[in-house]
């Protein structure tokens, strides 16, 4: 109902378009602050492709959890690429033409 101060200030920013480099504390909402303008920008536009790069697979699947908890019921995908798991399940998941591609180098 209320977002954090990440959230405050990142949101408007990015849906503007903007780039937007946040610190703040674990628990804050960081997350949600780049996925609601990332997930409004495809609902916008359902032929929007977004790649997220995260420093970690531990954060890379969580932020693939959380893309999948802010848009239940929307019809919005997310595809998960990371080492150390089976290949086969990752390129199935691509070949759905996921809205949402999120891996770590």
């Amino acid at each position: 109902v209320t977002p954090t101060p990440i959230q405050d200030q990142a949101i408007p920013e990015l849906l503007n378009g903007r780039d937007v480099v946040g610190i703040a504390n674990t628990g804050t909402g960081k997350t949600a602050a780049f996925l609601v303008p990332v997930l409004n920008k495809i609902l916008l536009n359902r032929d929007e492709r977004v790649l997220i790069v995260a420093p970690t697979r531990e954060l890379a699947a969580q932020i693939k959890q959380e893309a999948q908890l802010f848009s239940q019921n929307m019809g919005i995908f997310a595809a998960l690429c990371i080492g150390g798991v089976n290949i086969d399940r990752q390129i199935d998941s691509l070949r759905r033409n996921p809205n949402i591609v999120i891996g770590t180098p």
